[in-house]
């Protein structure tokens, strides 16, 4: 059984996207079925978007 786990930015709504460990991505509203995502795809993922939040913003 997968742990899965939301955001704590997404507060106490059910309105969000979940993370289990190892298994993938699914939305809290259809939990039956979730995305696959390899721990070298999720890992890419997590630094190209902390590179853009870092990043400053032209104007």
């Amino acid at each position: 059984m997968t742990n899965w786990r939301k955001s704590s930015y997404s507060g106490d709504g059910n309105n969000c996207v979940e993370i289990g460990r190892g298994t993938g991505i699914r939305d809290s509203k259809a939990p039956a079925t979730h995305l696959p995502v390899s721990a070298e795809a999720w890992s890419a993922f997590l630094k190209m978007t902390s590179a853009e939040v870092s990043a400053p913003v032209e104007q």
